[in-house]
């Protein structure tokens, strides 16, 4: 059975991921990175969501000698440029802050109308194997922004993002109806066929 490490401490995303991996009949051992808590976290230096998710599971493939995953995800808002983008966990200046990162956006797009609120979650998940091997897949959620939180599940902008089709945001969604839809379930399960190809 092939080891595959999954660069997160997030143990909501290692369950996610081997469910996604049993539903296509994968086998792999899947642990994530507290498996091996003497490597650094990876600083995220890329320009772009796959750029990251690509940094990371590259280091880790190569300091473990095992096939890595990684992925990297934000909020892309289409009258702020695609922004926060790759800054999502860190627009307000303190990485992580979600209550500061949400005030600071709702602020700016305070007087912005409804028809231009359009914005999406985008994820890019990366699979590295230690002899270079590297395959990169994206998936996206897209929705319109409310003018104030509703909800209180999941985290980060899940609170104002209410997905097309929806009268809800992410955050009045229960896990599993978020995981079915989300960015990081559709990239996630678009790896599949790249750890399929590479790992059997």
């Amino acid at each position: 059975m092939t080891r595959l490490i999954l660069a997160t401490r997030n143990a909501g995303k290692i369950t996610e991921l081997r469910a996604i991996l049993a539903d296509a009949g994968l086998t792999h051992e899947l642990v994530g990175a507290d498996a091996y808590p003497d490597i650094p976290d990876v600083k995220e230096t890329g320009v772009t969501f796959a750029e990251n998710a690509l940094l990371k599971a590259r280091a880790l493939a190569q300091a473990t000698g095992h096939p890595a995953v990684a992925d990297d995800s934000g909020l892309c808002v289409d009258v702020l440029g695609g922004a926060p983008g790759i800054f999502s966990a860190r627009w307000a200046g303190r990485h992580g802050d979600d209550q500061a990162n949400l005030a600071l956006l709702l602020a700016q797009l305070s007087d912005i109308d409804d028809a231009h609120r359009a914005a999406h979650f985008a994820c890019a998940a990366a699979l590295a194997l230690p002899d270079g091997t590297e395959r990169v897949v994206e998936g996206r959620l897209d929705g319109t922004l409310r003018h104030t939180p509703a909800g209180t599940g999941g985290f980060g902008y899940d609170p104002v993002l209410q997905p097309e089709g929806e009268t809800r945001t992410c955050a009045e969604l229960t896990p599993a109806e978020k995981n079915a839809i989300s960015h990081r379930g559709k990239a996630f399960r678009a790896l599949v066929p790249a750890v399929r190809d590479l790992l059997g």
